[in-house]
């Protein structure tokens, strides 16, 4: 948090400085959110690696989000397409997959900003590709100089980052493929019951997808973040529509937003829904500042959260699923599927740890 503070105060100075939108300061907040747990333990090499690509990953993506507004079925496809490659390149090692989380980032925080979600008429409000990659530019910097600080100086000390061992897989399609294409298959279908069951509000179902089939470990794994989604994103709503019942506007709810994530943070470690609960209930004090009624919005939010982890779920059960019969590290119990820890009449492989998300 004291990174995305210190990127937010930065933001926040340049959007008076240069005349910008809010959404840079949503944008700002974002990117360090986000990049920090990747960037925890990574090498210098691999920092100067985001250092370059982000930037113009974001600055990509502000191109995406326009054509998502004029040609919704051309973004999707490319959306889609842009997301599932991030998960397909992890077949070629460790390397690849952290290439892979690193440019998946700015997809997650297109989802967030309200910019695709807009009409066509708002466009000339939207922040510039220019100042996409100056902030992306600046929460690598921010993350980079908060953790070295914090590993200089700081009591905690992460543990060095362990090589993980390329296992060649025996399943065809390889595990990475599967993914890539159950990620392919609800993403697409999100974007498609989004936009035709909750009008601008698609990001939503498209950003549940998205949640609750990352880092696949099984049929159960994504039935257990697809609920946890929704519940988390049940008590973050409820909890968000009580704030600013309470008259929390404006500045206050900043503030509040702050301490929302920080505490959100926190929990993450013991379950995801705590995650989606905190997550949510910033969303919902964000609409609140932009001038949207959470009351009236909550059905529609619930419902779009409820078909994208359906679509999610359905997704990883019926097309190629991938299976394991190992029992898991203790890391990974919460993902246990039952059905795949018994023995199964033909020889399943488990999936190479490159290719899970970690």
């Amino acid at each position: 948090m004291t990174a995305v503070l210190l990127c937010w105060g930065i933001s926040l100075w340049l959007e008076g400085a240069a005349g910008l939108h809010t959404d840079v300061l949503v944008l700002a907040v974002a990117l360090p959110l986000t990049l920090s747990s990747t960037q925890r333990t990574a090498p210098t090499s691999r920092r100067l690696t985001a250092l370059v690509l982000l930037p113009v990953t974001v600055a990509g993506a502000q191109f995406l989000g326009r054509l998502i507004m004029h040609h919704y079925a051309v973004g999707a496809a490319a959306f889609t397409a842009g997301i599932s490659l991030c998960i397909w390149i992890r077949r070629y090692g460790p390397t690849a997959t952290k290439l892979g989380t690193l440019l998946t980032l700015p997809f997650v925080a297109l989802l967030i900003v309200p910019g695709p979600a807009l009409p066509p008429a708002a466009e000339s409000g939207l922040v510039s590709w220019f100042w996409s990659a100056v902030i992306g530019l600046l929460a690598c910097g921010c993350v980079w100089l908060v953790q070295s600080l914090a590993d200089r100086y700081g009591p905690w000390r992460p543990d060095p980052e362990q090589p993980t061992p390329h296992r060649p897989s025996h399943l065809h399609p390889r595990p990475s493929t599967r993914m890539a294409l159950q990620m392919a298959a609800g993403v697409a279908l999100a974007f498609l019951c989004g936009r035709l069951l909750f009008d601008d509000h698609w990001p939503w179902a498209v950003l549940t997808a998205y949640v609750a089939a990352s880092g696949n470990r099984g049929r159960t794994d994504v039935l257990r973040k697809g609920v946890e989604r929704f519940a988390g994103a049940t008590a973050g709503t409820l909890l968000g529509t009580g704030v600013a019942a309470a008259g929390i506007t404006g500045r206050a709810s900043v503030a509040a937003m702050f301490a929302v994530l920080t505490v959100a943070l926190w929990l993450r470690p013991l379950s995801y829904a705590y995650w989606a609960a905190g997550m949510t209930t910033a969303l919902s004090l964000l609409l609140g500042y932009f001038g949207q009624n959470a009351v009236s919005l909550l059905p529609t939010r619930l419902a779009a959260i409820a078909v994208g982890a359906a679509l999610s779920v359905a997704a990883a059960w019926w097309l190629l699923p991938v299976q394991r019969r190992m029992r898991p590290q203790p890391s990974e119990r919460a993902g246990v599927d039952v059905q795949d820890v018994r023995p199964v009449p033909t020889p399943v492989v488990t999936p190479p740890a490159h290719e899970v998300d970690p």
